[in-house]
């Protein structure tokens, strides 16, 4: 066995080229039970800054699993679905922000709206504490601004 093969890890990363995966692929890792994240067709990126070529449309997605499981165990759905070697993540937080190139300005900026949660993955998992405190501190600006004085009445304007 590689050193590769031997990492243990609960999250796990990997990308997803639609023209080589199965129509249905998000169906087959629902039907896994798997908790994943999809993040938005970044099909903007660009290949390379001279040419401007743009990169082949794919999707990042973030398979979370209940406890640690290996590359291998990983690197068989990946095979199933006809796609690159899966990485083991040391940041949920940190891919889950990569969706939307969220920390890289330079970047084409994706949509969170058009991220996708399936399986009961819990983006709060994904949130560190500065991250909360920033959303709270929005929230609470809004609240200000907008005079809200109820309960009903902030969870309308949240999900307008």
């Amino acid at each position: 066995m590689t050193l590769k093969q031997e990492v243990k890890k609960r999250n796990w990363g990997c990308v997803i080229y639609p023209e080589s995966a199965p129509v249905d692929w998000i169906e087959i890792l629902k039907l896994k039970g798997l908790s994943f994240a999809v993040s938005p067709l970044h099909d903007k990126d660009i290949d390379d800054e001279v040419s401007k070529t743009t990169k082949k449309p794919h999707y990042h997605v973030i398979l979370s699993y209940g406890s640690t499981t290996t590359f291998n165990n990983v690197k068989s759905i990946m095979d199933e679905l006809n796609q690159p070697i899966p990485i083991p993540l040391e940041s949920v937080g940190g891919y889950y922000r990569y969706f939307t190139h969220k920390d890289n300005p330079e970047k084409y900026q994706y949509n969170p709206s058009e991220i996708k949660i399936f399986n009961g993955f819990n983006v709060d998992d994904v949130l560190n504490s500065f991250e909360v405190m920033t959303c709270m501190k929005e929230i609470q600006k809004t609240i200000i601004e907008k005079c809200i004085l109820e309960y009903a009445d902030l969870m309308d304007f949240l999900i307008q």
